[in-house]
């Protein structure tokens, strides 16, 4: 998708109705727990943020990015997600830790980022986190500058999340089942499930939505 056709359907992407949990389903095994927001409650979950950040290529084709994080004695080791983190008090919001985490993790200054809607939260049992992804964009590529905690950028063209081809189903043993099917998105030769696929999947119907 051109970048400048992306710029235009923001104002859409910023108003419309989103998904929400019905949309972040479609990229849960069946054989998952539905967990109840009474059970949440009652977990009382941590709270963290990440950045789902557009931006355009040397093409002017629409990109986003997604990390590889470094291995590390840690939940989300070793996994692909977007860059973010947990919140911390001097932040003031979980806006703003998803702006600062990225700064960390990926080199970019919050200033050059625009920000342009939350979308629904994600709940994450493995680690008791209550997530908020936030949509963002970078009006020029990113110069990026990662820190300890990314093994690898991962650069993915929007149009490949928008392709339904992109989504299969992968035999997965998970940390909370073993040998099941994961429904999963195949992007940039990269399996991506769980809580990044939900994210994913949220924002797929949101810009899928905008083009109509």
């Amino acid at each position: 998708m051109d970048f400048d056709y992306f710029l235009s359907l923001n104002s859409k992407i910023e108003e419309l109705r989103l998904g929400g949990l019905e949309s972040q389903f479609k990229m849960i095994p069946k054989e998952r727990k539905m967990i109840t927001i009474e059970s949440i409650k009652e977990a009382n979950p941590k709270k963290a943020a990440v950045l789902a950040l557009f931006y355009p290529d040397q093409f002017n084709l629409t990109h986003f990015l997604l990390i590889l994080r470094a291995s590390y004695d840690g939940t989300h080791a070793a996994q692909i997600g977007f860059p973010g983190g947990k919140f911390e008090e001097n932040d003031g919001n979980l806006k703003i830790t998803a702006l600062r985490e990225t700064s960390e993790e990926v080199g970019i200054p919050m200033e050059r980022i625009k920000m342009i809607r939350k979308i629904t939260d994600t709940y994450i049992p493995p680690s008791n986190f209550m997530v908020s992804t936030f949509l963002g964009l970078s009006h020029h590529k990113p110069l990026f500058k990662t820190n300890h905690e990314v093994e690898e950028i991962i650069e993915v063209p929007l149009q490949d999340l928008l392709n339904d081809k992109s989504v299969s189903v992968q035999n997965l043993t998970t940390s909370y089942m073993e040998n099941i099917d994961v429904p999963c998105f195949h992007l940039n030769n990269r399996i991506v499930w769980g809580a990044t696929a939900m994210m994913l999947s949220e924002i797929k119907d949101l810009i899928k939505e905008s083009l109509l």
